[in-house]
């Protein structure tokens, strides 16, 4: 069994933080403590790990994440031999390994690192640990026959040296020889090798780093239009219609800074989103007066102008000299890094291949992956009716990035666009619809008119009510040109559910729509049911909402152990309360003898063994309950509540249940990863196994 994982290269410049921040995802799918080791680094701080250490929340000691750096390796190495080096990188290796269940090594980076036969010395490495490599070949501004010669001997050195080499990642490939590269490397090696592209995103400096970089100042910005990818560099200096024919998306405009004209035209052009640029880079330590600056932050706010005091000439030598990277500070990078790792590696296959140690203990961020990877499985197509709100498009954006499902984004398209230019946000291939001017809003109101005639409505005023976002994205949900929809960020929960009961309405065996909160404790997944939906369920209700939940649960990989939940366990109450809860337990068992069922059962029997010993001997439910039960929602919803804060638990949801297709509730104060995580829930309740998807509908712009 694998317990660590080392990837590295040949060569400098293969872009392998792709793979290691990929890696590294797949790992945290497994397991809950994965440590992180660089045998060598240079001087200051490790962007990579401080990147990781962010995002997968790790608790590991920076001290501890390397061995030597490059001088001190040197030293050694030149003075005692490359085994007394070897052997003082394995005693720092095992320092970290006894702490992890999985170590991920990040080899050496091949940069004036001073030590001969590098690839050698990191199998040599790789042995030692015990860890299995992935080599990382580049291929930027490579011929394809150059790339796949490269590969093959890359394999060869590392097999040769003896390492367990785990497969081969080709990185970087110009796009047009991805599949020819793929398709002849397919079956010449015992292993497999996944050849991913060259990203532009990637490679791009943000505007912080540029404004790092070349010292600049700082003129006008906000913190959004920092992070922003800088894709090309296009130089002003001619008149405007030139300029503006020359501007491509994603692109920092760079000219003079006395050229105030060039400056609106450009903030102008961006704001009519033709096209988004990144930013304004003005030359010649000049900057426009005051009066155009304000005009400039109101034509494009958030968008940077930043200043230099040097010409043009040497700044475009920085500016094209300049890298991007992925850090902490890059989290969009990161997001894109991750989509381009798993739309081109087959990472069930790698994690098979991995196999690192798993167990039954489930994370709020394992639970996070989970789903993600589980929409990814069979992709849904998911509408976003708040499509101008900042939350929903950052999110978006994340979606998109990662490949989860398919979007649609609905609100003035134009005005979905400005947002979207001003908050730097790429909208990729997501397709955008005004249900106000949209050729579908005639079909939908004859289809709502028809579905609410024997409630009076008539086409004329069905007209005006699908013009309404919600309505608009259930009836596409309805008539099949979306899986489901999530909205709610802006909404309030009725103004969301009140279209899917009037149009989608619920399944043939659900009694009622009812609600589970994933519960992600921290060692652990509970179902919470139902605390937002029915206020006080009867119990045939109450029954509905338990079938509904344990169904749900399954859905999403938790095995269900149902508890009803009382003020009594077992036989030691009664009253009204406990009366219901146990006719609704019995109505369970009779209908679903599968099911897995107690109560009443108060919440400590429920979930603590110890208590369940005491309290009900010989359950197979009590002390380990996995789906809870609440008698009424005001139970339920303060009991979510109160968990969350105080165990410090990411509650997921409102998730519904019993609607015939998925129509998900935000919180009004939702953050993007409460979205992100809505919107993969949303896209795997719409899935059908070996089902094909229905046919997209043609309306949009892109």
């Amino acid at each position: 069994m694998t317990r660590s994982v080392y990837v590295t290269g040949i060569d400098r410049g293969d872009g392998r933080q792709v793979v290691e921040l990929g890696v590294m995802e797949l790992l945290t799918r497994q397991v809950d403590r994965v440590g992180v080791f660089r045998p060598l680094v240079h001087d200051g701080p490790d962007r990579l790990f401080e990147l990781l250490r962010a995002r997968y929340r790790l608790a590991q000691d920076p001290a501890t994440l390397y061995g030597l750096d490059y001088h001190e390796a040197s030293a050694l190495q030149a003075e005692q031999g490359t085994d007394e080096l070897v052997s003082a990188l394995v005693d720092r290796f095992h320092l970290v390994a006894r702490d992890y269940d999985v170590v991920l090594v990040l080899g050496t980076d091949y940069a004036d690192t001073q030590l001969p036969d590098e690839l050698s010395l990191n199998a040599r490495l790789a042995n030692e640990f015990g860890a299995s490599v992935i080599p990382v070949v580049g291929g930027r501004r490579q011929s394809a026959e150059s790339v796949l010669a490269e590969t093959r001997n890359a394999f060869r050195a590392f097999d040769g040296l003896g390492c367990d080499v785990l497969a081969m990642v080709t990185n970087r490939v110009a796009r047009e020889d991805r599949d020819l590269i793929e398709e002849r490397l397919a079956g010449r090696l015992p292993v497999p090798c996944w050849v991913l592209p060259d990203e532009p995103a990637l490679a791009a400096p943000t505007v912080s780093q540029i404004v790092h970089a070349l010292g600049a100042r700082v003129v006008l910005c906000d913190d959004s239009g920092l992070s922003r990818d800088a894709l090309d560099f296009v130089f002003g200096g001619a008149m405007l219609p030139n300029l503006l024919a020359a501007l491509t998306p994603g692109c920092l405009v760079v000219m003079p800074g006395d050229r105030a004209d060039l400056v609106v035209g450009a903030l102008a052009a961006h704001s009519a989103g033709t096209p988004p640029i990144a930013g304004v880079l003005l030359t010649l330590d000049e900057v426009p007066g005051d009066r155009i600056l304000t005009l400039a932050d109101r034509l494009a706010p958030g968008t940077p102008v930043l200043s230099v005091p040097a010409n043009s000439f040497p700044t475009a030598e920085r500016l094209f000299s300049l890298e991007g990277k992925l850090n902490a500070a890059t989290p969009r990078k990161a997001e894109t890094a991750l989509g381009v790792f798993e739309r081109y590696v087959d990472t069930a296959d790698l994690r098979s291949r991995v196999s690192a140690p798993s167990g039954d203990r489930v994370t709020p961020m394992m639970f996070e992956h989970q789903l993600l990877e589980q929409a990814r499985s069979d992709l849904r197509r998911v509408v976003l009716p708040e499509g101008t709100e900042e939350r929903v498009l950052r999110a978006a954006e994340v979606l998109l990035r990662r490949g989860v499902c398919e979007l649609t984004l609905l609100g003035p398209v134009e005005q979905i666009r400005k947002k979207a230019a001003d908050l730097g946000i790429d909208l990729g291939e997501a397709r955008l619809i005004d249900p106000a001017v949209s050729e579908l809003r005639d079909s939908f109101a004859e289809r709502y008119a028809a579905l609410r005639a024997h409630r009076g409505v008539t086409v004329e005023l069905a007209y005006d009510v699908v013009s309404d976002v919600n309505y608009f994205g259930t009836l596409m949900v309805e008539e099949g040109l979306a899986d489901g929809m999530v909205s709610g960020s802006a909404h309030s929960t009725a103004a969301t559910i009140r279209p899917a009961f009037e149009i989608i309405k619920t399944k043939p065996d659900a009694e009622i729509v009812s609600s589970v909160f994933f519960m992600c404790l921290a060692d652990k997944v509970l179902v919470y049911g139902d605390c937002a939906v029915n206020p006080d369920p009867d119990a045939e209700q109450l029954a509905d909402i338990a079938a509904q939940s344990a169904a749900t649960a399954a859905r999403f990989g938790v095995e269900p152990r149902i508890a009803m939940l009382s003020y009594s366990t077992g036989t030691s109450g009664s009253g009204a309360d406990v009366d219901k809860v146990r006719a609704a337990t019995e109505l369970v068992r009779a209908r679903r003898p599968d099911l897995r069922i107690e109560g009443p059962i108060q919440y400590d029997a429920a979930v603590e063994p110890s208590v369940a010993a005491t309290k009900l001997p010989g359950s197979e439910v009590a002390g380990q309950a996995s789906v809870l039960i609440f008698p009424d929602l005001n139970t339920g919803n303060n009991t979510y509540k109160a968990v969350q804060r105080s165990a410090g638990a990411v509650a997921v949801g409102p998730v519904l249940q019993g609607l015939r297709k998925p129509v998900n509730d935000l919180s009004r104060g939702a953050l993007v990863q409460d979205i992100v995580n809505t919107v993969a829930i949303t896209a795997i309740q719409a899935q059908r196994p070996s089902a094909a998807a229905s046919p997209s509908g043609k309306e949009g712009s892109r």
